[in-house]
């Protein structure tokens, strides 16, 4: 697999950042979390007057063989289908790139469909959807290493566009129950309470789909090594997106973290690398049974808790206004000394 060289940002810089946030016009802290994320986007950028500049968002999009299995309420022509509203623009994530001023980019990493060229669409289709994995392996070692390249090759694509801050959705009928195999895998939290709804099953229709993986785990003789466990349960948006990650860690680029997949895929890239996570901002819960003890698992606090539950990447744009006012309050508030404003006696 590719190496990435993730350093954790230099904290000495944080003394200067913390003066300069409490010395604005405020009571100390009472802005929260806006002052958090001005000191971490502060720190990974390594200045007191920290940018976010053209920001990306990129869809990640394949199929899932386990879908054969009925492990989602919809049939899995809906991801070709879905890849083509992202492309006319009328998804739920089109409106929020364009309210928020992304530019929003989808990438084949998988589809069982042959798209025509679209100025939007980046072609990187590793193969026409994974194997079953309740039978064999999802991926092979080859198509394993092609995610994770094409992953990284195009973060570094959208970084040479002066992208300082990236953020990444997902399309992919039934990879819910990729994500929660591999929290399960990957965490060791009994599998049970990784399942969830996914598309909106019924507490029948999880029991279902929790005995199907349960079993679909039991199948597996491989060993638990990280790269094993991900090639025989990969998906191939899930894997470019570890790829995505774990390259615009290195680049020190500012990461915005979406729901229970993406989740998933950033708690795969921790595996290989921690550092990713100091750049990342988690932007959402998920209202996906299990998000909620993988964020903790992570302990990662997340900016939003809207009930929602869609993917596409729709609650990192949800929540970039509230990363975009952080670093504008460390910007354009004025001092207390340049407001001429009396300080709190201590």
């Amino acid at each position: 697999m590719k190496k990435f060289n993730i350093h954790i940002p230099d904290k000495a810089i944080q003394l200067l950042l913390i003066d300069k946030i409490n010395n604005l016009t405020k009571p100390q802290g009472s802005l929260g979390r806006l002052e958090e994320i001005a000191l971490q986007i502060g720190t990974i950028q390594q200045t007191l007057s920290p940018l976010l500049t053209n920001p990306y968002h990129v869809v990640f999009a394949a199929d899932h063989g386990i879908a054969a299995q009925g492990v989602s309420l919809f049939p899995a022509e809906v991801t070709p289908q879905m890849v083509l509203n992202f492309l006319k623009g009328g998804a739920a994530i089109n409106f929020l790139a364009r309210q928020h001023g992304f530019k929003l980019k989808v990438a084949d990493a998988g589809v069982n469909y042959d798209f025509e060229p679209h100025a939007d669409l980046l072609s990187y289709k590793v193969c026409k959807g994974t194997r079953n994995f309740f039978y064999e392996a999802a991926l092979t070692a080859y198509e394993f290493n092609r995610c994770i390249d094409s992953g990284a090759k195009i973060v570094k694509d959208i970084y040479a566009q002066s992208s300082n801050i990236i953020s990444f959705g997902e399309m992919g009928i039934a990879n819910t129950s990729t994500s929660s195999v591999w929290m399960h895998l990957l965490t060791g939290i009994e599998l049970e309470k990784c399942v969830g709804a996914g598309t909106g099953f019924d507490s029948e229709g999880v029991k279902r789909k929790y005995a199907i993986l349960q079993q679909a785990v039991d199948n597996y003789k491989g060993d638990r090594s990280l790269e094993a466990v991900l090639t025989y349960f990969g998906g191939c948006e899930m894997l470019m997106a570890v790829g995505a990650m774990l390259q615009a860690a290195e680049l020190g680029m500012v990461i915005l973290i979406d729901g229970f997949i993406m989740t998933a895929a950033v708690l795969a890239a921790s595996k290989f690398d921690k550092n990713v996570l100091e750049y990342c901002i988690f932007a959402h819960q998920s209202n996906e049974s299990g998000h909620r003890l993988m964020l903790d698992y992570l302990q990662a606090r997340p900016l939003l808790n809207l009930g929602m539950r869609l993917g596409e990447g729709s609650g990192t744009l949800t929540a970039y206004p509230i990363v975009d006012s952080a670093v504008r309050m460390i910007n354009e508030m004025s001092s207390f000394t340049d407001a001429n404003v009396s300080e709190s006696k201590k």
